[in-house]
């Protein structure tokens, strides 16, 4: 398969101007962030970028927010009988003090401001765009009167630059100049508290540029305060010199006159105050040999990203969305950026800036991550590896000193930048569980992809350790064992269900949430394995015990009877016909990987039934919902197909839609009132939906085309598979037709047989395989095609 080909079939078109930033074309290269959008005068790109945020923090109130004990005996004095704890006087005003500091608009993503290019639309007329994923490139197509003429543009893969030049119909032959005017635009929402831009327009370089610096904090007039870790950013914009160039009375804006080939730079400089040059640095002059230098080198990424794994499906349309959603993950994280928030490295005005565009860790953040493992682009997983290592310090210190535990608490809701608390210390969010195990889950699928016991060591175990003492210590609690309770497990107590209920008069819904148990397991599990792993089990002995202890008295997931038959719920004694938000009901399935087709029947009923019951208000169940169908084969794919269709944007990105009233929403409530705040990162893990219909490996034993149709054909390259194995293999007239495993690691293989007979071809030589499970151990470095005998 040539996976840059089939990538190459599924280019973004849009056939009119596209002046709107969610019809605007998407570019990126992980760190910089560019949205071509064009207009019937001109085209304006806005620009943003994973490191550039308005780092200004708010930490009010630290020294009465209280500790977890003393706030919760005063919680179990409230009568069980209230409605609402916000009935209680003291409580409303803990809440509004406690929930001051995320009401500021700041920390959030910085939008870097727009370069506009203007023409006169007398002779000039904007036809449409496309955008060629396969190689990142964007082409404008314009009607210049005597001829049609394009305009190239795309961001450099290997800096932070964008490029843009002007070819005939041909796409390869330099244009002479369209455009009249040239402008740079500093953001229209920048905050009028912070320092102004400093502009410059330099005629005799052909360039503009302005600075804008971005403080740690507002000093007081007349103040001398420590600077040091105030940040900026520059964006520069230079043309080729060979065009007239003009300064204007108006600013960042200058004007064009005619020349016979028009290229333009656009450079943005980040980073600490210091570091980032003043607003006269020149930037290197472009021209058509520099453009073409740089797209050379950055076809070279997009051809590498692309060669580590593809599909061919005979479903156009999913094959499409995951070509797409791979090349918009691409554009959006990189290691050595910034870890992206809700919203990514797009944002202009308040666009993106919606909760304050931050993490949040009841799935926003971990989803986008799930792509990385399957899809096999385990190394921009790092990035997130690196957020939970920002985030350890204060996760850390909240552990100790809010609840008296060890370990790590981590947050329901955290910054790219600097913190001295928790940023949303509200209880009836901010007391999430789940949210710890949750938080470190991934590192531990980062190991079970790759077996990079390296990573386990140096990266994985420490976050994951710190998860099971605050875990252990929390379960073990007096408030959550013993007689009161009338049985002898460890309960998790209390927490919040996430996105339902709150905190509750009597704690009558805050007790052994299903996604904090599940999550709670996989933890444990984990941590037992890894300790195996590294042969830590000496040194964690009274760690490893307390675990086992914990395992030994786990409470039971809460069931009830629906019209289905029984379910999950996620709290002891839930309504089954509750509407759900985020979908807990199934978390089992999934991301807790404890019920799936692995299952024995019982199990494997329940875990259907739920998801055939679940009831879900929309906008947090467009992966994670279907992605559960698709580990228990249950996925219809041609209502998922509906479903991304009716979620899709021009730009080809997927929003977060409601799906029904009657839970937090009326019916009264726009079912589209998310899609104007940003382009959702999360939704690019729609392609690990795919993955997961085309093999599944959760359980180290993988499995073939477990939720595909066998009349239609499907091919896929190098998934990924638990073991470290690059998987390769071919469904078409009805079966299996082969298979082919490479072992990077030299794990033992495990797969389910899809044959009766299987014809085994190594290196070492062919045999005849048969059995329900195949089992094999494997070299590193060696591939193993397997064949219907």
């Amino acid at each position: 398969m040539n996976t840059r080909e089939q990538a190459s079939k599924h280019a973004i078109c849009y056939n009119r101007p596209a002046p709107d930033f969610f019809e605007g074309a998407l570019l990126g290269n992980g760190g910089l962030g560019a949205v071509v959008t064009s207009r019937p005068d001109a085209v304006v790109i806005h620009f943003g970028h994973n490191n550039v945020w308005d780092i200004r923090i708010a930490e009010k109130h630290q020294d009465k927010i209280g500790t977890f004990e003393d706030l919760f005996a005063r919680l179990k004095e409230i009568p069980a009988g209230y409605s609402s704890l916000s009935e209680e006087a003291w409580y409303r005003e803990y809440v509004a003090m406690t929930s001051e500091n995320y009401d500021f608009p700041y920390p959030r993503p910085m939008p870097c401001g727009s370069l506009l290019l203007g023409f006169d639309r007398r002779t000039t007329e904007v036809l449409g765009h496309k955008l060629s994923i396969d190689s990142g490139l964007c082409e404008i197509f314009f009607n210049a009167g005597d001829s049609f003429v394009t305009l190239l543009v795309f961001v450099d893969q290997n800096t932070d630059r964008l490029w843009a030049t002007l070819r005939n119909s041909d796409g390869e032959t330099p244009r002479a100049n369209i455009f009249n005017r040239i402008k740079l635009i500093p953001d229209p929402n920048t905050p009028p508290e912070l320092p102004k831009f400093a502009a410059s327009v330099d005629v005799p370089a052909n360039q503009l540029a302005f600075r804008q610096a971005l403080p740690y904090s507002l000093k007081e007039e007349g103040v001398a305060g420590d600077t040091s870790k105030d940040k900026a950013f520059r964006l520069s914009a230079r043309v080729s010199r060979g065009i007239a160039f003009q300064g204007s009375a108006n600013g960042l804006e200058a004007k064009l006159g005619e020349g016979a080939e028009f290229t333009v730079s656009v450079e943005l400089k980040e980073g600490l105050d210091a570091n980032v040059p003043g607003e006269t640095s020149i930037i290197e002059s472009p021209d058509k040999e520099s453009f073409s230098a740089a797209f050379v080198l950055s076809e070279k990424k997009w051809e590498d990203y692309w060669s580590r794994s593809g599909v061919a499906l005979e479903d156009e349309f999913l094959e499409r969305v995951w070509y797409r959603n791979l090349y918009f993950f691409q554009c959006s994280v990189k290691p050595d950026a910034t870890c992206p928030g809700i919203f990514a490295n797009w944002s202009y005005g308040r666009i993106g800036s919606e909760w304050h565009g931050d993490y949040h860790m009841n799935y926003n953040t971990q989803q986008p991550f799930w792509l990385a493992f399957s899809s096999n682009h385990v190394e921009k997983h790092l990035a997130y590896a690196n957020m939970v290592d920002h985030v350890l310090p204060v996760s850390r210190k909240w552990a100790q000193e809010y609840y008296g535990l060890r370990g790590a608490y981590y947050p329901h809701s955290a910054y790219p930048v600097e913190m001295n608390m928790m940023p949303y210390p509200v209880p009836h969010w901010g007391w999430e569980v789940c949210e710890t195990p949750w938080t470190v889950q991934s590192l531990w699928w980062h190991y079970l992809y790759t077996m990079d016991k390296s990573f386990l060591a140096d990266r994985a175990y420490t976050p994951i350790k710190e998860a099971v003492l605050f875990m252990a210590d929390y379960m073990k609690r007096p408030d959550a064992s013993g007689e009161s309770w009338g049985d002898d497990r460890y309960h998790i107590f209390p927490t919040v269900v996430p996105e339902l209920y709150e905190l509750t008069p009597g704690f009558k819904k805050n007790s052994d949430c299903i996604v904090d148990l599940t999550l709670t397991k996989f933890l444990f599990r984990a941590f037992e394995q890894a300790c195996e792993v590294l042969g830590h089990n000496e040194a964690e002995t009274e760690l490893l015990a307390e675990v086992r202890d914990i395992l030994s008295h786990f409470p039971d997931y809460p069931t009830a009877e629906s019209q289905r038959g029984t379910v999950f719920v996620s709290v002891p004694g839930e309504d089954p016909e509750v509407v759900y938000n985020v979908p807990n009901g199934i978390s089992t399935v999934f991301p807790g990987e404890d019920h799936g087709l692995h299952s024995s029947p019982e199990q494997y009923r329940i875990a259907v039934n739920s998801y055939l019951n679940h009831r879900n208000e929309g906008g947090n169940e467009l992966v994670f919902l279907n992605l559960a169908g698709a580990r228990l084969g249950k996925l219809d794919l041609e209502r998922f197909k509906r479903q991304i269709d009716y979620c899709l944007l021009p730009n080809g990105t997927c929003t977060d839609k409601l799906l029904e009233s009657g839970g937090r929403y009326s019916d009264t409530t726009p079912f589209d009132y998310m899609g104007p705040m940003g382009i959702w990162f999360e939704n690019f893990a729609l392609p690990a939906v795919v993955n997961e219909c085309l093999m599944q490996s959760y359980n180290g034993i993988i499995r073939f085309f477990p939720n595909w149709p066998m009349d239609k054909r499907a091919e896929f390259s190098t998934l990924r598979a638990v073991g470290g194995f690059l998987v390769s293999a071919t469904a078409d007239e009805g079966i299996v037709q082969g298979i082919e495993i490479y072992s990077e690691a030299g794990s033992p293989l495990r797969v389910y047989n899809p044959w009766d007979k299987a014809r085994c071809i190594r290196s070492r030589g062919e045999k005849t395989l048969t059995g329900d499970v195949l089992v094999m151990e494997t070299e590193i470095g060696e591939k193993i095609r397997l064949i219907p005998s």
